[in-house]
């Protein structure tokens, strides 16, 4: 397994940045798409930009990072998802935020007039270009330019999505449903958050706005059915990404699945566990079910 990479800053005869994403379909690419189902990992990337110049040691830095996600469903192309995952760090472009979703704080210049800095995510200190890891740690001792900013959205943020947007369209062209499963991992205190007993998955479906409940549904019993505990939309009912391209009523469904990292992964020392393995054929045998399903009878709501 890949584990965390700092990346050199390029000499000015030297190499170019590094793919922002990684995309596998299912099928080759210019034939239609094997099934509606399209999976996103957008914060298992591991990849630091010397640009970012942090100030947080090796481990700490990855604090934010839903570590390991994209190997737990890389066998999706296999089972017929189409899948994207980030490359580059959630701590130094959060894809799944809204591109211009800026802290001004963070910035010696003014932010223009369309920089959204009111949202909560911002606030938090997590907005598309974080100002602290999950733990509150501050990840910079500078202030940052504008530039910057727009260099790492249009550079990474912008074409993301992009690609996001068109394997949704190749799935919805081919079968008249596109299905985007956006994948996330939750620290173990999250889990426990406000509940007596920990849950080990949150499907956020944003209270039924994001997708049909025929698809929650069915996530959540194959889920249950392999023994885990499931919540809805509580602690997270879906970030930018399934509110953004989750449309019932166009036959666009979006659900953000988020896993206990408790399950697979040593949250200490951010390596993978011996549930790791389990977890990783439960998740293939539902994609196994997700792919076979026949969605042409979808609701839309």
């Amino acid at each position: 397994m890949n584990v965390w990479q700092p990346v050199p800053a390029p000499s000015p005869a030297g190499p170019k940045a590094p793919p922002a994403f990684d995309i596998t379909r299912a099928q080759a690419e210019g034939t239609p798409a094997t099934t509606p189902l399209v999976f996103a990992s957008p914060h298992s990337g591991r990849l630091y930009p010397a640009d970012m110049m942090a100030v947080l040691d090796d481990v700490a830095i990855r604090r934010s990072e839903d570590a390991y996600v994209d190997a737990l469903v890389a066998e999706a192309p296999r089972l017929g998802a189409a899948l994207i995952t980030a490359r580059l760090a959630r701590a130094y472009i959060d894809v799944n935020r809204e591109a211009f979703e800026l802290d001004a704080t963070m910035f010696a210049d003014e932010l223009p007039d369309f920089a959204r800095g009111r949202s909560a995510r911002v606030q938090a200190g997590l907005g598309a270009i974080a100002r602290v890891v999950s733990e509150g740690q501050e990840i910079y001792d500078r202030k940052l330019t504008f530039a910057e900013a727009r260099a790492r959205i249009e550079g990474a943020h912008t074409p993301y999505h992009a690609a996001l947007a068109r394997l949704l369209g190749e799935a919805h062209a081919a079968h008249g449903v596109a299905v985007l499963i956006d994948w996330h991992s939750m620290p173990a205190a999250a889990a426990r958050a406000g509940r007596g007993e920990a849950c080990d998955m949150v499907l956020g479906d944003r209270f039924g706005a994001a997708c049909s409940g025929q698809v929650t549904q069915l996530v959540e019993r194959e889920l249950q059915g392999l023994g885990y505990r499931v919540a809805r939309n509580a602690p997270y009912a879906g970030g930018y990404t399934t509110e953004h391209y989750g449309r019932p009523a166009r036959r666009t469904h979006a659900l953000q699945i988020e896993i206990n990292r408790a399950l697979y992964l040593d949250e200490a020392r951010l390596t993978p566990t011996a549930g790791f393995e389990k977890l990783k054929g439960d998740l293939e045998h539902l994609t196994g079910v997700l792919a076979a399903k026949d969605w042409s009878g979808l609701k839309t709501g």
